[in-house]
């Protein structure tokens, strides 16, 4: 099968020739495209590749209707319609890892600047002033570093703070006592408490709705007079004019901002009129090493999410913990309960499920009764004596409705949960089973539009809007309106 991917943004060299060394891959480069132009083109792709500069917006997913999966060369996703994407279905992969040591240097690079007033003093001298006496500066050793997220760059950052004598603190709700205890770094119970103790503070979390906003006037009221603020991670997460009115009262002594609310910049922001602000065009990846780095990241789990539907690396999929192609007789069932509860939620009012949740655990009685998935009954029984059969796998040509592939026995109990909001819409639970070809079974159910993971089998398929054929070995076809 051949695939083609759309890559922008100028991505890495390297990366693009890992995308070009498939032969089943038509990769077409090009420069960042004006949104009507992209829309155009965006139907004849499988996939699309970029940075920050290309915004994957809803109306550009829907018209794709070839993508499968969409590669972020960097951390943030804020430029994607991540909601809309899990919705259609489309696989959103980013590469958090590859620019980790270029943030964290340039958080060292900035504050320190700010504190000794490099960038003051190399001005000057360009100017031919001696302005030595007006430049004294501060320290870090001894000062508190409050970090507001202790993920990769948050803890890269702690690691080398250490090094500069610093005291830690950081603040973190989604972060292990195990990982603050490996760091050195103190845990804050709030970020009130944070705020309170911190001499500098710097955050490394994404933009979220959790996270918009989370440093305001108030915030900013707790922190030490004269404290440094720096934000390198997305503006919005710090309120700019809240930040403003604190430097020009004095109350923060400095700040050091590599991301802002609206980039680029303009020319006449308030941001270049204020005191002791060090500013930087969103430059935190922007070192050859990172770029290269979350160019070759992402476009490896792109080409692989291609390949072989290998996805353990998408934001819209849950981190498995173990073997991908074991779990994949459970998501092929997820995909077809999925269109099951979009036509009951439609009945509902709603368009979409917000997530759907699948969970592995201890082999079950394998006598396991009638579950209901809304008002679509599964009868879910297990058939030993039909799996000790085993019959011979047919070509997907030759298979009918009442066709089975053989499974081997349970690997474990598997849940289904269906999510709109925090309501729990449906679920289902059952053995699941693996294939002795997951490739055929692929190709079985894209050939027929059924499932092929459960025993003495069930196979759905969906023969019309709203309803689905129930098909069990030695039982009629029955018909169970949604």
């Amino acid at each position: 099968m051949t695939h083609r991917i759309f890559v922008t943004d100028e991505i890495d060299p390297e990366g693009v020739a890992l995308l070009r060394a498939v032969p089943s891959f038509n990769v077409d480069v090009s420069p960042t495209l004006a949104p009507d132009l992209l829309l155009a083109r965006i139907g004849d792709y499988d996939a699309i590749v970029g940075r920050s500069a290309t915004k994957i917006s809803a109306p550009l997913l829907r018209a794709g209707t070839r993508l499968r999966v969409v590669g972020r060369a960097g951390v943030g996703i804020d430029n994607i319609a991540l909601d809309d994407a899990t919705a259609l279905g489309i696989a959103v992969i980013n590469a958090p890892a590859g620019n980790t040591i270029a943030v964290a240097e340039l958080f060292f690079a900035s504050v320190i600047g700010l504190l000794r007033h490099v960038p003051r003093a190399d001005q000057s001298m360009h100017e031919g002033r001696w302005e030595r006496a007006d430049l004294l500066g501060t320290e870090l050793l001894g000062k508190t570093l409050g970090i507001v997220g202790l993920g990769r760059i948050g803890g890269e950052v702690a690691r080398r703070a250490r090094a500069f004598g610093m005291d830690l603190i950081a603040f973190d709700p989604y972060i292990s006592a195990e990982r603050f205890t490996g760091l050195g770094v103190r845990r804050a119970a709030s970020l009130d408490a944070l705020l309170d103790a911190a001499h500098v503070v710097t955050v490394h979390t994404p933009l979220t709705d959790e996270t918009t906003g989370m440093i305001g006037a108030a915030e900013l009221a707790r922190l030490p007079r004269g404290a440094i603020v720096a934000n390198l991670a997305r503006g919005g997460i710090i309120e700019e004019d809240a930040l403003i009115a604190a430097l020009r009262s004095g109350h923060v002594g400095g700040a050091a901002l590599d991301a802002f609310t609206k980039e680029p910049l303009k020319g006449d922001h308030a941001w270049r009129t204020v005191p002791n602000v060090l500013l930087t065009p969103h430059l935190g990846a922007s070192t050859a090493e990172a770029q290269r780095n979350v160019a070759v990241d992402v476009c490896e789990a792109v080409r692989d999410a291609l390949l072989t539907n290998e996805l353990s690396r998408s934001l819209n999929v849950g981190e498995t913990g173990g073997d991908w192609q074991a779990l994949q007789p459970a998501l092929l069932v997820a995909r077809r309960a999925a269109a099951v509860a979009r036509a009951m939620l439609a009945d509902r009012g709603h368009r979409a499920m917000d997530s759907i949740a699948i969970r592995l655990g201890p082999l079950v009685d394998p006598g396991l009764a009638v579950r209901r998935l809304g008002r679509l009954e599964f009868c879910l029984a297990a058939a030993p004596a039909y799996l000790k059969k085993r019959p011979a796998l047919k070509k997907p040509a030759d298979l009918g409705a009442h066709d089975f592939i053989a499974l081997r026995p349970p690997l474990a109990a598997a849940r289904i949960e269906l999510h709109r909001g925090r309501e729990s819409v449906s679920e289902a639970v059952f053995p699941a089973f693996e294939t002795d070809d997951p490739d055929a079974a692929l190709a079985i159910l894209r050939a027929g539009g059924g499932i092929a993971a459960l025993p003495r089998f069930l196979v759905a398929d969906e023969t019309r809007a709203g309803a689905l054929r129930v098909v069990l070995p030695g039982w009629a076809p029955q018909a169970a309106e949604i």
